[in-house]
């Protein structure tokens, strides 16, 4: 496992926590396996009745580390089966999901949202998925998810064009059911899930199912986003914006 996540249960709630501070919360794949074993050992787990997934103060996640991201992607010949691994387990969790967002959340940061049952959004998290613009495609199934919930255009303009959204537009489009203080925002979150474990967990789990419908389309369309990313990886559009990428962090 690693030590930039940080798994508790207490009181029906399994906290995953994202603790990697000095990079933003940017995930490797040992953080992606500690996430998924997290999420698929919760469903297996009848005390536990919410899963509450948090960050650090000014650091929900940054999204895939890029460096770690890379090196995998080139040794294997395609997206790592941890990074895979994650995305089916956020879909196949059997308890609610609730999500405490502050500061910046990008790429998957953004996208695991679109999955969760509950946000919490600070003032100042800002959402943004610069995946065109490094010559991929969106993931996570929010090329199904995003335009379902907030149109096509709007969509479009996040997904395709990369313009960030602030938490009010965030709250508006569908992606966080409130905006609070960046200091309230674990307790906002936790205030969720802890309304959402004092409910009959089997009402709950049925009523979530109703809603939520078959999940066979966002697992096949996972499946489809993730064959075109793992072949957008090698194109010479994703390698020249790698490059310029990682030549302005220098």
């Amino acid at each position: 496992m690693t030590e930039h996540v940080i798994v508790n249960d207490a009181g029906g709630i399994r906290t995953i926590r994202m603790n990697r501070p000095d990079k933003k919360n940017a995930l490797t794949l040992a953080m992606y396996e500690a996430m998924t074993v997290a999420l698929e050992s919760a469903t297996a787990n009848d005390a536990v009745r919410c899963v509450l997934i948090v960050g650090v103060p000014g650091a929900f996640s940054a999204g895939n580390d890029l460096a770690d991201f890379l090196n995998a992607a080139q040794s294997s010949g395609g997206l790592n089966r941890a990074a895979l691994r994650f995305l089916p387990a956020l879909v196949r969790c059997g308890k609610p999901l609730v999500a405490a967002v502050s500061g910046v959340a990008v790429g998957i940061g953004t996208t695991m949202l679109l999955h969760c049952d509950f946000v919490v959004a600070g003032t100042d998290a800002r959402f943004s998925t610069p995946f065109v613009s490094l010559g991929l495609v969106p993931e996570a199934a929010s090329s199904l998810l995003a335009p379902l919930l907030m149109g096509h255009r709007r969509a479009f303009e996040f997904l395709v064009m990369g313009h960030p959204l602030n938490a009010t537009h965030a709250k508006d489009f569908g992606i966080a059911n409130m905006v609070v203080a960046p200091q309230d925002v674990d307790a906002e979150a936790l205030k969720a899930a802890r309304e959402i474990a004092a409910l009959p967990p089997g009402a709950v789990a049925l009523s979530r199912g109703l809603m939520r419908g078959a999940t066979d389309e966002l697992l096949a369309r996972i499946d489809q986003e993730a064959k075109i990313f793992s072949e957008c990886l090698h194109s010479p559009e994703a390698k020249a914006a790698f490059e310029a990428f990682f030549a302005r962090k220098r």
